[in-house]
């Protein structure tokens, strides 16, 4: 993605000279915002623009994909796509990381192409529409497909493919904003921010947290200016976690009180010496747990389900990062995403070669197709919470907020709530409703320290596809540190 962007002009002679002294020129124009950059740094980004994507509705924006090497002694590259803000300076628009969940599923294939980036993929693959609410309109958008083997991100040593979790996936993610800002250095100094949804509860604190460590001892090109993150429908914890799944699918009178008891019952034992005793009725215990979900979306449990697209859906076998029970495992014959009778329109794209050509994408010719969530990731190491991560970036300073679509039935509210409980705040603001336009949107408790916990009213698990008004809503308070709107009226 570095080649001489001059050697390529061979029209003429004249054209050639032209475009080398123009190269040469140490300027790059950016959405009317002027700043200056090297002439490398000016060729790798044009290298990487994104001009005829198939489908795409005009745009006054910018917007740029393509891979990051990691490290000169390694074989892994990331894929991204970054869209510049729609309003506003860019260079004065906080620059936001967007991370998708799984593990191993597709920041691109959800986040930009399905929740929150300015085109949606419709009408079977065939289409882009522009996206009113997407989070591009208040903040720089980047999204990244972590770790190698998902999406178009990959590796040339199958060995990585076996060595990875949140650990590994931090640190590449680390090394790829490390080399995206040298491609990108005029966002070196904008304010930056994590997000995320669903295994991003993991992905958003660790990464924090190795930014916060390595910018003590960061030079100027490689301290990285994080304020906060916020994350959404987030694991992050996995004994209130599966507890709260569990609580949830109760108080939701989706499976009965008999059922409810049996799996309580299980949960005491696998914390007792007697752990194997009754292994058998817990796993058959289990099953059922998962059954009762078989006729609905547990992502989203109110709204009607696709019936031509549910074979494929509940066929697909997740794995769990060290699942802390039985009922962990089941729950992850589940796939790892919403998914809509459009669900697969996405993946449709993203396969087309002359969208892989648009984006500098599949380079170099993967043994596997695209898919929104990876079919080749072997394994995962990660650890049962991530809580004092996110306790010791709270005695940073840093601003954290967790959301949670109150419709979601597979990270449920009620586990968001005893996980967040779990750290012992003080509460600076009591429970209280949120507005957008005149109506409530959700509830809200804001807590000293600097973390707040929003709700949004009759979302699912992918927030932004549920309540998009609200979602950017919701992003623009974070990003402006503003509290949520507490009248009709504010």
């Amino acid at each position: 993605m570095t080649n001489n962007w001059c050697s390529r002009q061979v029209v003429v002679v004249v054209v050639l000279v032209w475009c080398c002294v123009v190269a040469s020129t140490k300027f790059v124009v950016v959405a009317g915002d002027n700043y200056k950059e090297s002439s490398d740094e000016a060729r790798w980004q044009e290298a990487d623009r994104v001009t005829e994507l198939p489908g795409q509705p005009p745009v006054k924006f910018r917007h740029f994909a393509g891979y990051v090497k990691l490290r000169p002694q390694d074989h892994k590259a990331l894929f991204y796509w970054f869209f510049e803000a729609q309003d506003g300076i860019v260079s004065q628009k906080p620059l936001v990381l967007w991370l998708n969940g799984g593990p191993g599923c597709s920041s691109i294939a959800y986040g930009a192409a399905q929740e929150l980036g300015p085109f949606l993929v419709r009408n079977n693959g065939t289409q882009l529409i522009l996206n009113k609410y997407s989070w591009n309109k208040v903040a720089n958008m980047l999204f990244l497909e972590a770790p190698v083997g998902v999406g178009y991100s990959y590796t040339n040593n199958s060995q990585d493919l076996r060595k990875l979790g949140d650990g590994v996936t931090a640190e590449d993610s680390h090394a790829f904003l490390i080399n995206w800002f040298k491609r990108f250095p005029s966002f070196r100094s904008n304010e930056f921010y994590l997000a995320g949804e669903s295994y991003a509860g993991h992905y958003v604190p660790q990464l924090a947290e190795l930014i916060y460590d390595r910018n003590k001892r960061a030079s100027k090109e490689s301290y990285i200016n994080l304020k906060g993150f916020m994350i959404g429908n987030a694991a992050m914890n996995d004994e209130t976690d599966t507890s709260g799944v569990m609580d949830y699918a109760w108080s939701h009178a989706i499976i009965s009180d008999q059922l409810y008891h049996n799996i309580k019952d299980c949960f005491v034992k696998e914390s007792s010496s007697s752990k194997s005793t009754g292994a058998s009725n817990c796993s058959n215990h289990f099953k059922g747990f998962v059954e009762a979900y078989s006729g609905i979306d547990i992502y989203s449990i109110y709204t009607p389900v696709c019936l031509i697209s549910r074979a494929s859906k509940y066929s697909k076998l997740r794995f769990a990062p060290r699942p802390r029970t039985l009922l962990h495992e089941f729950l992850h014959t589940l796939a790892s995403g919403y998914d809509p009778c459009t669900a697969d329109y996405a993946v449709k794209y993203f396969n087309r070669k002359d969208v892989q050509r648009a984006l500098h994408a599949n380079v170099t010719n993967l043994s596997y197709p695209y898919s929104s969530c990876s079919q080749v990731i072997e394994g995962w190491n990660a650890p049962d919470t991530v809580l004092p991560i996110i306790q010791k970036l709270l005695n940073a300073g840093m601003r954290i907020w967790v959301y949670s679509g109150d419709t979601d039935g597979r990270v449920p509210v009620t586990s968001t709530r005893y996980t967040i409980n779990k750290l012992g705040l003080k509460v600076q603001e009591e429970w209280r409703a949120w507005f957008h336009k005149s109506q409530v949107a959700g509830w809200v408790e804001t807590y000293h320290g600097g973390l707040v916990l929003a709700t949004v009213r009759g979302a699912g698990h992918e927030v932004p596809i549920f309540a998009p008004q609200q979602s950017l809503s919701l992003f623009t308070h974070f990003l402006s540190a503003r509290a949520l709107p507490a009248s009709r009226s504010s």
